[in-house]
């Protein structure tokens, strides 16, 4: 008997906390990702290691040379002030960081796209359920649009929701801590009692420009993970019932 042999390159990997899987991603959304803000782009990837060192590093940089308040400056147009915000010092080492985070974010999506094609042809097995002491995940229909009203109502729910539970958790933390240093919360207090100038005074807006960036790729990529887990879960589903169901041009013994 001929047996089949395992798959070179796999689809997805289940773990208790998330799903790891290939699918198609555009090269230049992903960059364009780690542009706004350096290692969201390898967090969509779901290369947890490089992307959470790349998004301390591009925190700890950007403030301590106050790069975030020469934007705004530069945007309002006093360059003056601009170039007296910035820190010379640390700016030197945001350069080469900023641009790796790019150049790294946009290869590892085209090879990524190249590795889902493979596997995607050799029909790769795929595992539709894991547990264990920690969590249960398994492969279901989500809705995509409840993803992205999760995630407009607090960070990190929408990743919760698709079960990308380190993403979810380090976005709720990480977006906490952001809106803290960026007196947001009281920000929001004063603008809805009517003191404006309140809160044009003491919101920190070296810490609130990071704010855009960090919404706009949460309900993007909470979006985007639901839509492709459904196709993942079609993908299981229809490997399993060409496996196991007889097919229609089988002839009978008769």
């Amino acid at each position: 008997m001929k047996l089949i042999p395992p798959a070179r390159r796999k689809r997805a990997h289940l773990s208790q906390l998330t799903t790891t899987h290939f699918h198609l991603r555009h090269p230049l959304v992903v960059a364009f990702f780690s542009f706004s803000f350096p290692g969201f782009g390898n967090l969509m990837q779901q290369r947890y290691a490089t992307a959470f060192m790349l998004i301390l590093w591009e925190l700890f940089i950007n403030t301590k040379a106050h790069i975030n308040t020469g934007i705004l400056y530069s945007l309002l147009g006093d360059f003056e002030k601009a170039k007296a915000a910035l820190d010379e010092r640390w700016l030197m080492f945001y350069v080469a960081i900023y641009m790796y985070s790019i150049w790294d974010s946009y290869r590892g999506s085209v090879d990524m796209n190249k590795l889902y094609l493979l596997a995607d042809r050799e029909d790769a097995p795929i595992s539709s359920i894991r547990m264990g002491i920690w969590d249960i995940n398994y492969l279901d229909k989500r809705e995509p649009w409840l993803a992205l009203v999760w995630s407009v109502l607090a960070p990190g729910l929408g990743h919760l929701y698709v079960h990308k539970v380190i993403t979810g958790l380090f976005i709720f933390t990480f977006t906490i801590l952001v809106s803290y240093f960026a007196h947001l919360p009281e920000a929001i207090t004063y603008t809805l009692t009517g003191r404006l100038d309140c809160a044009t005074k003491i919101i920190d807006m070296q810490w609130a420009l990071y704010l855009p960036s960090i919404y706009s790729f949460i309900f993007y990529d909470a979006y985007v993970s639901a839509v492709e887990y459904n196709k993942l879960f079609e993908k299981e589903l229809a490997h399993y019932l060409r496996r196991r169901f007889q097919p229609k041009r089988f002839a009978w013994p008769i």
